[in-house]
């Protein structure tokens, strides 16, 4: 995801692949967005929005899981299964498109279209999710910045370069 529905995100954070755009629902992280550093940061503008920011800054700075960041998503039956699948991958753990799909009997390309239309990466960890033969995709691109951004997190969790997964 690039960009928040109306624009306003609730936090905006500077990270190494330039800023991270945190809108709320409520207590609930409701869309991540992966910004240009040209975007300005912004302070968080609730507490929850403070708690979120805090989370995600020991993520990046000490490693630490985001599973516990409260999430409000929205999508069909099938999406909301794989998120609800992706969510539970700890940092580091990888499978491919192809093994998280047999394990909800469905196809890789379904589970690719749900880690596409993720309105909360990072926290819904779909750059845990990898090609057989590579990392794949990130937020529907193959290659450039979106891609450098899944390489990027892989290798802040330790996974150097995803192996080859067998479908």
């Amino acid at each position: 995801m690039s960009g928040c529905p109306d624009g306003r995100w609730d936090v905006v954070l500077a990270w190494p692949m330039g800023r991270l755009g945190v809108r709320l629902r409520g207590e609930a992280v409701s869309a991540v967005g992966f910004l240009p550093a040209s975007v300005p940061e912004r302070a968080p503008q609730s507490p929850a929005a403070a708690r979120v920011a805090a989370a995600i800054e020991a993520y990046l700075h000490e490693g630490r899981s985001l599973a516990g960041v409260p999430v409000s998503l929205q999508g069909t039956a099938f999406r909301l299964r794989v998120w609800q699948a992706l969510r539970g991958l700890r940092p580091g753990q990888v499978l491919s498109y192809g093994e998280l799909a047999a394990r909800l009997g469905s196809g890789a390309r379904a589970v690719g279209g749900a880690c596409r239309h993720n309105p909360v990466p990072l926290l819904v960890p779909c750059h845990r999710v990898v090609a057989r033969n590579g990392p794949g995709g990130f937020a529907g691109h193959r290659d450039g910045w979106h891609a450098d951004i899944k390489r990027w997190l892989l290798r802040h969790e330790g996974v150097e370069s995803p192996p080859p997964r067998p479908y």
